[in-house]
């Protein structure tokens, strides 16, 4: 052996050798165990059977917890939804009842205020109470303006209303008896040919005035128009009447 090895050992402490030897027992140990009969067997046993007791986990089981949990889930929406219905219908009827005691009140307090008012009507003394005033009494219809025929005799009874208004005297026949002189009783009669033609003022009308003595004696209320009949008749009246006291008394030229 050489020198180097042996004073190599001799130099290792006690607890480096003790080091060594449970190192170099541990193997021999290990040596033993491989080299037993049927030890391999025995683990390779044992380890299959740990394997078989673990079961893989089922997909239908897990399918059917899915299933489950989905079925839960939507039970609980039907539920809130059912509940959120059921809290609005009650709001509803709350507000429909809330409105209908309100209307029934509002009817109850009007009925209340009529009565009351009624009550102070009835309360007030007849001398307080307006006094209903009569209705007017209806004013009698004036009577509608009398209306003359158009023709010498309705000419003639105008002329003298309007003549009586005035106060102008004269009477029917003697109109009559100066016009038939005078025109014949044509209102559009006019004489050219006498001296007041000549002068330039023929006479005209039923009883042949001049145009001076028609606007000297003209009366108010009539036509400004010569050839008016009730116009001619009424203005000659009243310079007949002026000159001679009344148509009646004149019986010529005049």
């Amino acid at each position: 052996m050489p020198q180097h090895a042996t004073s190599g050992l001799r130099r290792l402490t006690r607890t480096q050798k003790l080091s060594v030897a449970g190192v170099a027992t541990a193997g021999a140990a290990a040596l033993l165990f491989t080299t037993v009969p049927g030890a391999d067997a025995d683990q390779g046993a044992a380890q299959a059977t740990t394997v078989e007791n673990v079961k893989p986990v089922a997909f239908s089981a897990v399918g059917t917890a899915a299933k489950a949990q989905q079925a839960t889930i939507a039970r609980q929406a039907d539920s809130s939804a059912a509940k959120g219905q059921a809290e609005a219908a009650a709001k509803k009827a709350a507000a429909v009842k809330a409105a209908k005691a309100k209307a029934q009140a509002e009817k109850a307090r009007a009925t209340k205020a009529a009565a009351s008012r009624s009550a102070v009507r009835t309360a007030i003394p007849a001398a307080a109470k307006p006094a209903v005033k009569p209705a007017p009494a209806k004013t009698a219809a004036k009577p509608a303006a009398k209306t003359y025929p158009d023709n010498l005799d309705g000419w003639i009874r105008e002329s003298l209303a309007i003549m009586a208004k005035k106060g102008i005297p004269g009477s029917y026949e003697g109109i009559h008896r100066n016009i038939m002189r005078e025109s014949s009783g044509n209102p559009m009669a006019i004489n050219n040919w006498d001296i007041n033609a000549i002068n330039g003022t023929p006479s005209k009308g039923l009883l042949q005035v001049i145009a001076p003595t028609f606007k000297a004696y003209h009366v108010e209320g009539t036509s400004w128009n010569m050839y008016d009949p009730v116009a001619n008749i009424t203005a000659a009246c009243n310079y007949a009447a002026a000159k001679y006291g009344s148509m009646d008394n004149v019986n010529s030229a005049y």
